[in-house]
């Protein structure tokens, strides 16, 4: 079994990125938007 401060490291590393996610998609989803209209 992994060492707790492995688990500790990846649980950091898990958390950064579902953050990452939840703040990019909606800017994703701005651009995509404004792409479309310009596109129209």
């Amino acid at each position: 079994m992994a060492p707790a401060n492995d688990i500790k490291a990846a649980k950091a590393t898990y958390e950064g990125f579902i953050n990452m996610i939840k703040v990019s998609t909606p800017i994703i989803a701005l651009i995509v938007a404004f792409v479309v209209l310009i596109i129209q």
